[in-house]
């Protein structure tokens, strides 16, 4: 029987620790749930079905965590200042999506660590879209 030496099995990334794509597909779903009964985020989505929007979110997740490259592969370069570049993001807009986004971090019940490791990324992701001063 051949053993495979320690250490050389490659590293699990964050997206299959914490449950791949079911995971981040449940994170997006929450948030939308949230976003389609919110009267200042409902309008930044000018389709009427918040389902594209939701699928984009997934990829783009699961695709930063090191998941499967399915966004770059179907939208190109994430570039996400110049594709919310269009929409007012205040102060406001970015509390409101911290809000959604909070409640749907929290349902996935994750390890504490990978809780507060994907909060991070995603506090940090919602002041960079900041683009207009209160």
């Amino acid at each position: 029987m051949n053993e495979i030496p320690r250490g050389t099995l490659p590293e699990q990334t964050f997206y299959e620790q914490v449950g791949g794509e079911a995971t981040f597909r449940r994170l997006a779903r929450r948030f939308y749930e949230g976003v389609a009964e919110d009267p200042l985020l409902r309008p930044m989505y000018p389709e009427g079905d918040l389902g594209p929007a939701e699928d984009r979110m997934a990829t783009f997740l699961m695709q930063y965590w090191g998941g499967p490259r399915t966004y770059s592969e179907n939208r190109g370069h994430p570039r996400l200042r110049m594709r919310h570049a269009p929409f007012t993001v205040d102060r406001a807009a970015h509390d409101a999506w911290l809000r959604h986004m909070r409640a749907a971090v929290d349902d996935l019940g994750l390890s504490p660590e990978h809780e507060q490791q994907l909060w991070k990324y995603l506090t940090y992701a919602a002041a960079t879209m900041i683009n207009t001063p209160d």
